[in-house]
C-alpha cells in the first residue's frame, strides 16, 4: 500500500522503515530539512540498533522516500501516519498543537480518499478532535476516516518491537477503518487488539502508568530490602515468579526515564484530573521515582560528608543501555547536583557524548573512555547498564585514587566487588550477601 508518516523522530522514523521492511511504499515527511538531508544521505538521525541498515536497505529498493513537500509525500497516499511530537506542558499534560498543524496540513494537501492514523501519544478524545479539524479544513471533496494506532516501541529494542511485539492495538469508529489496519499490518504477523477509539487512545497511557508503577513498586521494596538485610535481586526473582506479576520491570535501580514514563504518567494524572479524578497512586509514583533518581548523591553525602573538591566519575548518561536519548535522565539531575556541591565531575557514555554536552551542566568534563573517565576519581557513579560497563575487567576500578563505587544499576555482584578489595554500595543489596545461592 502508499503509506504516508508526518513526522520523522523516534516514532515516525521506526514505523516508516518497518512499514517499509514488509512491503509497503513509504515517504515520510518533516519539515526540518537538516534532518532530512540526513535520512536522505542515509544516516539514521537516531541511535537505534538495526534501524540504520534497515532504513538504508529499503531506500535502494525504492520503498521508503524521504521528503519536506507535504504535497509530494501525500501524492496517492491511502494511509497516512501523523507521528509527530506531544511534548509536556507546564502542567504535565500532553501538547497536542503539532498534530493538529499537522492535520490542518494534511487536509490541504491529501488528493484522494485516505485513513488518517495517530501514532503520536495522545490524550483521550484528541483523535475525536484531530477528525473535527479535517473535516473543517479538506478543500477537496474525499472522505477521510480516523484510527488510533499507539506505538510500544521500546527505545534500544525498537526494531525487535515493531516485528516481535506483543500486539498491535487499533482502534476506530467503523469495520471499513479496521479492515484497512488488518492489511497494512498483515504481513508483521502479530496480534491485532481492535477497540473503539477512546479505549485506545487510553491503553498506551494505562500500558506505560502501570510499567512505571512496577519499576517504583520494586525500587521502594529495594529500598525496605537495605533497612532489614533482604536482596532485592532474590526478592524480585521469587515475586517474578509469580505468572501474575512477570518478571519484567522488576530491576531494581535508580529509577525510570526517557521519552515515554515520566511524560506519560504526568500527563495520565492531568487526564484524570480534567474529569475530576485524583489518581493518588499515580502521583505517588512519581514522586518515589523523583526520590529514587537521588539516591546515589544521597549515599556519596552519608560517605563522604562534602563533596567539593571530590574528583567524581559518572559512567552512562543515557536513560537506559542502547540509546543515545538522554530525555528525563537521571544523569542530568544527578551531575548538576553534584556541581551545586562542589564535585568535579568526569562523565562518560558509549554513544551520548555529543548530546550530554549539550544537556548538561557546563562545568561538567567529558572523557573519550571508561578508563579516562575513572583515572585518580575518587567516587564512580554507575547509571546505565551499558554491556562495555558491566563486561569489563573489574580491575579497571584500581585507576581510581580510591575504589569507590555507588552502582545504580545493581551491575556487578557485590561478593566479586569485596574479593576484589573495591568498596561497593547497590541498590537493594547487602554488600556482601550471607549465603552463597546456587543457581
Amino acid at each position: 500500500m502508499n503509506i504516508a508518516v508526518v513526522g520523522t523522530g523516534y516514532v515516525g522514523l521506526v514505523t516508516g522503515v518497518s512499514l517499509a521492511e514488509v512491503g509497503h511504499h513509504v515517504r515520510c515527511i518533516d519539515l526540518d530539512t537538516k534532518k532530512m538531508e540526513q535520512l536522505k544521505s542515509g544516516r539514521a538521525t537516531i541511535w537505534e540498533p538495526g534501524l540504520e541498515e534497515l532504513m538504508v536497505k529499503n531506500m535502494a529498493k525504492g520503498r521508503l522516500f524521504f521528503t519536506t513537500e507535504y504535497e509530494i509525500g501525500l501524492e496517492n497516499a491511502e494511509v497516512i501516519y501523523i507521528a509527530v511530537g506531544t511534548p509536556e506542558k507546564e502542567d504535565g499534560s500532553a501538547d497536542i498543537q503539532y498534530v493538529e498543524e499537522a492535520a490542518k496540513t494534511i487536509a490541504k494537501f491529501v488528493r484522494n480518499d485516505a485513513l488518517v492514523v495517530i501514532k503520536s501519544t495522545v490524550p483521550v478524545g484528541t483523535n475525536d478532535k484531530i477528525y473535527s479539524i479535517l473535516q473543517d479544513n479538506l478543500i477537496r471533496d474525499i472522505t477521510v476516516d480516523m484510527v488510533s494506532n499507539p506505538e510500544f516501541l521500546r527505545e534500544g529494542t525498537a526494531i525487535q518491537d515493531a516485528f516481535r511485539g506483543d500486539r498491535i492495538v487499533v482502534g476506530a469508529h467503523n469495520l471499513k477503518a479496521i479492515e484497512v489496519m488488518e492489511r497494512v499490518n498483515k504481513p508483521f504477523g502479530i496480534p491485532i487488539f481492535k477497540t473503539d477509539i477512546r479505549s485506545a487512545e487510553m491503553i498506551k497511557y494505562a500500558s506505560n502508568a502501570f510499567l512505571a508503577t512496577k519499576i517504583s513498586f520494586i525500587n521502594e521494596i529495594a529500598n525496605i530490602c537495605e533497612r532489614v538485610g533482604a536482596n532485592v535481586d532474590l526478592v524480585a526473582q521469587g515475586m517474578g515468579m509469580d505468572e501474575r506479576i512477570g518478571s519484567k520491570f522488576l530491576k531494581a535501580g535508580i529509577g525510570y526515564g526517557g521519552s515515554c514514563f515520566p511524560k506519560d504518567t504526568k500527563a495520565l494524572i492531568q487526564i484524570a484530573g480534567n474529569v475530576q479524578y485524583d489518581f493518588d497512586l499515580l502521583k505517588g509514583v512519581v514522586q518515589v521515582n523523583q526520590k529514587q533518581q537521588m539516591i546515589l548523591v544521597d549515599r556519596l553525602l552519608d560517605r563522604f560528608t562534602s563533596l567539593k573538591g571530590k574528583r567524581v566519575t559518572v559512567l552512562g548518561l543515557t536513560f537506559k543501555p542502547n540509546t543515545d536519548d538522554m530525555r528525563e535522565a537521571a544523569s542530568i539531575i544527578i551531575t548538576n547536583t553534584l556541581i551545586t556541591l562542589g564535585a568535579d565531575v568526569i562523565c562518560y557514555d558509549p554513544v551520548a557524548m555529543e548530546q550530554a554536552m549539550n544537556l548538561l551542566h557546563d562545568q561538567v568534563k567529558f572523557a573519550d573512555s571508561m578508563k579516562e573517565a575513572l583515572l585518580e576519581s575518587e567516587a564512580a557513579l554507575l547509571l546505565t547498564e551499558w554491556d562495555e560497563f558491566k563486561e569489563i575487567d573489574l580491575d579497571v576500578y584500581q585507576l581510581m585514587k580510591s575504589p569507590i563505587i555507588f552502582d545504580g544499576r545493581n551491575c556487578y555482584p557485590p561478593e566479586v566487588m569485596a574479593e576484589k578489595q573495591i568498596e561497593y554500595y547497590s541498590i537493594g543489596r547487602p554488600k556482601i550477601p550471607p549465603l552463597t545461592y546456587v543457581k
